[in-house]
Protein backbone atom coordinates (compact mmCIF):
# COMPACT_ATOMS: atom_id res chain seq x y z
CA UNK A 1 0.00 0.00 0.00
CA UNK A 2 1.25 3.65 -0.85
CA UNK A 3 0.27 6.74 1.80
CA UNK A 4 -0.08 9.90 0.68
CA UNK A 5 -0.32 13.22 2.88
CA UNK A 6 -0.87 16.85 1.32
CA UNK A 7 0.23 20.04 3.00
CA UNK A 8 0.63 23.34 1.62
CA UNK A 9 -3.50 24.60 1.55
CA UNK A 10 -5.03 27.53 2.70
CA UNK A 11 -6.50 30.95 1.69
CA UNK A 12 -5.07 33.03 -0.89
CA UNK A 13 -5.99 36.14 -2.59
CA UNK A 14 -6.57 36.52 -6.39
CA UNK A 15 -3.34 36.64 -7.97
CA UNK A 16 -1.25 35.00 -5.13
CA UNK A 17 0.72 32.26 -5.33
CA UNK A 18 0.66 28.51 -3.08
CA UNK A 19 3.14 25.25 -3.17
CA UNK A 20 1.28 22.38 -2.29
CA UNK A 21 3.52 19.15 -0.81
CA UNK A 22 2.57 15.67 -1.53
CA UNK A 23 4.98 12.87 0.26
CA UNK A 24 4.84 9.17 -0.33
CA UNK A 25 5.02 6.29 2.10
CA UNK A 26 4.78 2.56 1.89
CA UNK A 27 5.27 0.97 -1.00
CA UNK A 28 6.29 4.15 -3.06
CA UNK A 29 8.46 1.31 -5.62
CA UNK A 30 4.84 -0.08 -7.02
CA UNK A 31 4.31 4.35 -8.28
CA UNK A 32 4.37 4.29 -11.79
CA UNK A 33 2.97 7.81 -12.06
CA UNK A 34 1.47 10.99 -10.33
CA UNK A 35 -1.25 13.86 -10.07
CA UNK A 36 -2.95 16.59 -8.51
CA UNK A 37 -6.39 16.12 -8.75
CA UNK A 38 -9.15 19.14 -7.42
CA UNK A 39 -12.80 18.90 -6.60
CA UNK A 40 -14.90 22.40 -5.90
CA UNK A 41 -18.41 21.85 -4.41
CA UNK A 42 -20.74 20.53 -6.77
CA UNK A 43 -18.35 19.57 -8.97
CA UNK A 44 -16.66 16.11 -10.43
CA UNK A 45 -13.14 15.89 -9.33
CA UNK A 46 -10.80 16.73 -11.93
CA UNK A 47 -7.45 16.23 -13.36
CA UNK A 48 -5.20 19.45 -12.60
CA UNK A 49 -1.59 18.03 -13.28
CA UNK A 50 0.22 14.65 -14.42
CA UNK A 51 3.80 13.69 -13.74
CA UNK A 52 5.64 10.62 -15.24
CA UNK A 53 8.08 8.74 -13.75
CA UNK A 54 10.13 10.39 -16.62
CA UNK A 55 9.08 13.48 -15.52
CA UNK A 56 6.91 14.12 -18.81
CA UNK A 57 4.21 16.60 -17.50
CA UNK A 58 0.88 17.46 -18.71
CA UNK A 59 -2.01 20.47 -17.25
CA UNK A 60 -5.68 21.02 -17.59
CA UNK A 61 -5.91 23.90 -20.22
CA UNK A 62 -7.11 25.58 -17.18
CA UNK A 63 -4.34 25.92 -15.40
CA UNK A 64 -1.58 25.80 -18.54
CA UNK A 65 1.30 28.53 -17.54
CA UNK A 66 0.11 29.08 -14.05
CA UNK A 67 0.26 25.89 -12.22
CA UNK A 68 3.63 23.78 -12.19
CA UNK A 69 3.83 19.68 -11.47
CA UNK A 70 7.72 18.67 -9.96
CA UNK A 71 8.45 15.82 -8.21
CA UNK A 72 11.30 14.85 -6.13
CA UNK A 73 12.33 11.34 -6.00
CA UNK A 74 14.90 11.05 -3.43
CA UNK A 75 12.40 12.79 -1.06
CA UNK A 76 9.22 10.80 -2.16
CA UNK A 77 7.28 13.52 -2.82
CA UNK A 78 5.58 15.59 -6.08
CA UNK A 79 4.72 19.41 -5.83
CA UNK A 80 2.36 21.36 -7.34
CA UNK A 81 4.03 25.04 -7.79
CA UNK A 82 0.51 27.20 -8.00
CA UNK A 83 0.44 30.96 -9.73
CA UNK A 84 -1.82 33.73 -10.41
CA UNK A 85 -4.33 31.97 -8.64
CA UNK A 86 -7.92 32.63 -9.24
CA UNK A 87 -11.12 32.34 -7.57
CA UNK A 88 -11.87 29.77 -9.73
CA UNK A 89 -9.23 27.44 -8.56
CA UNK A 90 -10.76 27.06 -4.77
CA UNK A 91 -11.04 23.46 -4.58
CA UNK A 92 -9.85 20.70 -2.19
CA UNK A 93 -6.81 19.44 -3.91
CA UNK A 94 -5.77 15.82 -3.98
CA UNK A 95 -2.41 14.11 -4.78
CA UNK A 96 -2.53 10.49 -6.54
CA UNK A 97 -0.45 7.75 -7.38
CA UNK A 98 -0.70 5.50 -10.00
CA UNK A 99 0.44 2.26 -9.39
CA UNK A 100 -0.61 -0.35 -11.77
CA UNK A 101 -1.83 -3.06 -11.38
CA UNK A 102 -3.31 -2.02 -8.26
CA UNK A 103 -5.96 0.41 -7.88
CA UNK A 104 -4.57 4.63 -7.22
CA UNK A 105 -4.22 6.03 -3.80
CA UNK A 106 -5.53 9.17 -2.87
CA UNK A 107 -4.35 11.40 0.37
CA UNK A 108 -6.92 13.05 2.34
CA UNK A 109 -6.67 16.39 0.37
CA UNK A 110 -6.01 19.91 1.50
CA UNK A 111 -8.28 23.00 0.54
CA UNK A 112 -7.36 25.98 -1.18
CA UNK A 113 -9.31 29.01 -1.40
CA UNK A 114 -9.06 32.06 -3.52
CA UNK A 115 -10.42 35.09 -2.47
CA UNK A 116 -10.40 38.27 -1.24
Amino acid sequence: QVQLRESGGGLVQPGGSLRLSCAASGSIFTINSMAWYRQAPGNQRELVAHITKDGDTNYADSVKGRFTISRDDAKNSVYLQMNNLKPEDTAVYYCNAQRPPWPDSWGQGTQVTVSS
